[in-house]
């Protein structure tokens, strides 16, 4: 593995973990942003159709693009939701730490992922890691009796929802056999009808939309990088450095976007990212 290879390794989870930052600081409100979003990602779509990547000749690939896009867009737009409510550094470490364990679970149970002892090991020991680090970064700040706070009760009932179409949208891919740049298209047209129709009934405006393109396109670029990176340093390898993404939203929330935090709960954001990140990298090394 080149060092190149590597730190064009690294770019998915700096753009991945730069969307919901970007649609925080442009603003809008959740259904703006879903919308503005998943247009974005179309143009990179767009780009690959032109480009002669997106193939007609395949209708499962097609479908299951199209639907997982659509997926997606559902679990993004009420990952937006739950940031309205509680920030990006309340929510994303605990939508990452969701989205592993649904994505995990499902692929155990129904796709038969870990067939010998040692996988299941060391499974069960990631799994315990990730609900750990969740915890550790969902700590209340001292004074504070976050588990009665409505609002956070909220959002986490939303974040089970988005998991569902976050987990989706990875695992429908898995069952196929359906992703990279050949799905990617699809994928974009899916989540621009999703983006549309979970939008279509809440006021939106051009502007906050127009502005809400740029997080699609990041998200579409991560993509593409991390479409090179795979071959380049191993499936295991890209995805557990994507996963660093929980990092670059939940720190740019913190440090970018303002949002405070008193030293036990920095204490806990730390512990429970790293412990996040471990659990993930050994999650990848079990693919």
């Amino acid at each position: 593995m080149q060092f190149l290879d590597f730190l064009i390794a690294l770019l998915p989870a700096l753009f991945w973990g730069s969307v919901v930052l970007i649609n925080v600081f442009v603003g809008g409100g959740p259904y703006n942003q879903i919308r503005g979003t998943t247009l974005g990602a179309l143009i990179v779509g767009l780009g690959l159709l032109i480009t002669g990547f997106a193939k007609f000749n395949n209708s499962t690939v097609i479908i299951v693009g199209l639907i997982s896009g659509a997926l997606w867009a559902f679990g993004q737009a009420n990952q937006l939701k739950s940031i309205s409510l509680i920030g990006v550094s309340n929510t994303m470490p605990v939508s990452t730490g969701m989205q592993l364990v649904g994505t995990t679970l499902f692929s155990v149970i129904f796709l038969g992922e870990w067939s010998s002892m040692t996988q299941i090991i060391f499974g069960l020991i990631a799994m315990i890691l990730l609900v750990t680090g969740v915890a550790l970064t969902s700590l209340k700040a001292k004074n504070e009796r976050q588990s009665d706070n409505p609002e956070f009760k909220k959002a986490m009932g939303i974040l089970i929802v988005s998991t569902v179409g976050y987990v989706g949208f990875v695992v429908l891919g898995d069952i196929f056999g359906v992703g990279g740049t050949d799905a990617l298209f699809f994928q974009s047209v899916g989540m621009a009808i999703g983006g549309f129709i979970l939008s279509m009934n809440h006021k939106t405006s051009l502007k906050s939309t127009a502005l809400n393109l740029l997080p699609g396109v990041i998200w579409g670029i991560g993509n593409l990088f991390m479409f090179y990176s795979q071959p380049k340093v191993g499936v295991a390898t890209s995805f557990s450095l994507s996963q660093l993404l929980v990092i670059v939203s939940t720190l740019g929330g913190i440090f970018i976007l303002g949002e405070r935090k008193d030293r036990r709960q920095m204490t806990g954001i730390w512990a429970g990212i790293i412990i996040i990140v471990i659990a993930a990298i050994i999650l990848g090394n079990l693919k």
